[in-house]
């Protein structure tokens, strides 16, 4: 395209282009290729429908399109034939596409039995709109508004969507009115501190000299997050738009995208948005025929969780090793290569392209006060429902794991949540009625982060889950301050020491005193907040703590030093399933024997309880508990036989 038409142009293309997609006569089918869909298997769908569709002649427009944010459902493929709804198919297999293509696609038929709901104007029979189903129904999309319903490598379909509108009316602003949009947003900073994020580019709009930089940290670290992944893979122009966006404001004519390597679909849709933009005169010298320009560039991280601090961050653009430094001075004042730099991650710059396209008011409409707009959540763990979703700030915990989440994972108890990743608190279920939002989270002891939420349910240790998370921060320390460096470490030996049955009666008051060291005394956010799995876990379930150390007995029944798996005599029937399964030939026992589990082999790995048919639940893990059973496998004694024994008894 040429820098010479004006965005009024551009546009009308885009929407005509997009009109024409809509009411195209050619069936459409959209396919979910963002990493979760890869990894359920899209690949491997989208060439099954690409080899139907020949075999049968069949024309069609096929769309590969980014997460919607159902992660439990993927693979999912949407179809629309002309005229009618857009259904969206969850858990597509290879096996299913014949089915599709014939019933909805050639016959007008949907498979109501394999839909999960209609997307669009249009009904489907009894299909439901996919956005009243229980997942999706409180959800408010704003930063995923685009995720799953276009095509993330086609700058069009962003455009005709109001893409880059919010830019052309920024240009139009001065840069202290852009500011002042922002500041009226009510927005934070959605990378974890919560600081405003009209404020903090004031502070760098005003910082003295002439260059000045901008940087999107999408560094994304924490085990069992994936928001930033999803929204580039999905949507990366709004990310894009929302740094140029900033960019103008502070005053800064350079940038850096800082993704972790270990993102190659985010990084190859990034670089493509990129390349489409510079053809739109949406990137570079004069950007919109306007006196602004904006250069950027692409850092690859190589994966340390340090990096997602920002001076690490800067450090590591620099061709440094990723370590912290004191501050101050800030970014804002002495940042990149030691000028005036703003960092914001990848949700911030996506929710500032929002607010500009729909203004500051619609925004501050969302939330609460002094949490104005949406979160972006990744909720994994024991829930029914897992994947992407987005919130109003305010929502309460219990909302986001029952109502969306759809509760716990095969109807056991819930435990706690983990917010925050490695960095933040482990939560019980106290806290099911609190609001979601950066005070409440901090009050409790937790952090908002950048959006992890992990659900535990009854079967969770949370002594063991605050060791591996030690064990995660321990690892990614960079060493560069004695509380982090040593603190970790130390507080990781008494974990291991409680986990394995060593734990001695001191130790918790120990915990207690490495924690609030490292807290008060590190360097950085990462040896700062290390400690708040530990803090937060004595805090709300001390009572497992002291059963580990004074008992010897893991509650949860999941430290494996402290468990004994038993066949159970007057439940075994002697099928000799779990005997196949044993890793390391820890069970004995003949057909129609009642088995035996070797205490010396076992290595608790609860294999053959995963086995061990429902109708006979045979096999117990426990914990500080004696069960009497037979040294050596004995017969089987028949059911009737042993209700005769009772009834001679």
């Amino acid at each position: 395209m040429t820098q010479t038409k004006t965005f009024e142009d551009i546009r009308r293309e885009a929407k005509a282009e997009w009109e024409a997609l809509e009411h195209s006569q050619k069936p459409r089918i959209f396919v979910g290729t963002a990493t979760c869909g890869m990894a359920a298997g899209a690949e491997e769908v989208l060439r099954a429908i690409e080899k139907e569709l020949t075999q049968r002649g069949i024309e069609a427009i096929i769309t590969q399109v980014g997460c919607i944010g159902l992660c439990y459902s993927e693979p999912m493929v949407d179809i629309v034939r002309p005229g009618q709804a857009r259904v969206s198919y969850g858990s597509v297999t290879p096996e299913m596409v014949p089915r599709l293509i014939e019933e909805h696609l050639v016959n007008g038929n949907p498979c109501s039995d394999l839909a999960l709901g209609t997307l669009g104007d249009g009904q489907a029979g009894d299909i439901p709109s996919l956005f009243e189903l229980p997942v999706l129904k409180p959800q408010v999309r704003i930063v995923l508004r685009h995720c799953g319903l276009i095509d993330p490598e086609n700058i069009r379909h962003y455009i005709a969507n109001g893409g880059y509108s919010g830019l052309a009316k920024a240009l139009q602003m001065t840069p202290d009115e852009v500011i002042g949009e922002m500041k009226k947003s009510g927005l934070r900073g959605r990378g974890g501190a919560g600081f405003p994020t009209g404020q903090k580019w004031d502070f760098c709009r005003k910082s003295p000299g002439r260059e000045k930089y901008i940087i999107c940290n999408a560094d994304e670290g924490d085990p069992g997050a994936f928001m930033n992944r999803s929204l580039l893979e999905g949507d990366p122009h709004s990310v894009l738009e929302g740094m140029i966006i900033g960019a103008y404001a502070m005053g800064a004519s350079e940038g850096y995208l800082y993704c972790r390597a270990e993102y190659p679909l985010a990084l190859k849709r990034l670089r493509i948005a990129m390349g489409q933009m510079e053809q739109y005169g949406l990137l570079g010298d004069g950007i919109l025929g306007s006196g602004f320009g904006f250069h950027l560039k692409i850092k690859e991280g190589a994966g340390a969780f340090v990096c997602g601090e920002e001076t690490a961050l800067m450090a590591s653009i620099e061709g440094k090793r990723g370590m912290p430094r004191s501050r101050p001075p800030f970014p804002a004042v002495s940042g990149l290569w030691s000028k005036p730099t703003n960092i914001n991650n990848v949700e911030t710059w996506a929710n500032a392209a929002a607010i500009f396209q729909n203004g500051a008011d619609w925004y501050a409409g969302y939330g609460v006060e002094g949490n104005r707009g949406t979160k972006t959540f990744s909720l994994v763990g024991k829930v029914e429902r897992t994947g992407l979703i987005e919130v109003t700030l305010g929502i309460t915990l219990g909302e986001i794991i029952n109502s969306i989440g759809g509760g716990i994972v095969g109807g056991k108890a819930f435990k706690a949540v983990q917010t925050g990743g490695p960095s933040g608190g482990c939560l019980s279920s106290d806290f099911l009625n609190s609001p979601v939002d950066y005070e409440s989270l901090t009050k409790a002891g937790s952090i908002m982060g950048s959006g992890g939420m992990i659900v535990l349910d009854e079967d969770t240790c949370v002594v063991d889950l605050a060791r591996y998370f030690l064990t995660f921060v321990q690892n990614e320390s960079c060493g560069k301050c004695v509380p982090c460096r040593v603190g970790t470490r130390q507080m990781l030996r008494i974990l291991e020491r409680i986990t394995e049955g060593e734990g001695k009666p001191d130790d918790i008051e120990e915990l207690q005193r490495l924690a609030e060291t490292a807290r008060d005394g590190s360097l950085c956010a990462l040896g700062s907040t290390a400690p708040n799995p530990v803090l937060t876990t004595l805090r709300y379930f001390r009572k497992e703590y002291e059963a580990h150390i004074n008992e010897k007995r893991c509650p949860a029944r999941a430290c494996q030093k402290l468990v004994s798996c038993y066949i159970l005599p007057d439940k075994c029937e002697g099928c000799g399933i779990c005997i196949k399964t044993c890793p390391v030939e820890a069970i004995a026992g003949g057909k129609r024997m009642i088995h035996v589990i070797d205490q010396t082999k076992c290595t608790r790995c609860g294999a053959c309880i995963d086995v061990c048919p429902p109708r006979f639940s045979a096999i117990v893990k426990v914990s500080g508990e004696k069960i009497e059973v037979p040294e050596e496998p004995i017969p089987v004694v028949p059911k009737k036989k042993q209700e005769k024994r009772s009834e001679g008894e």
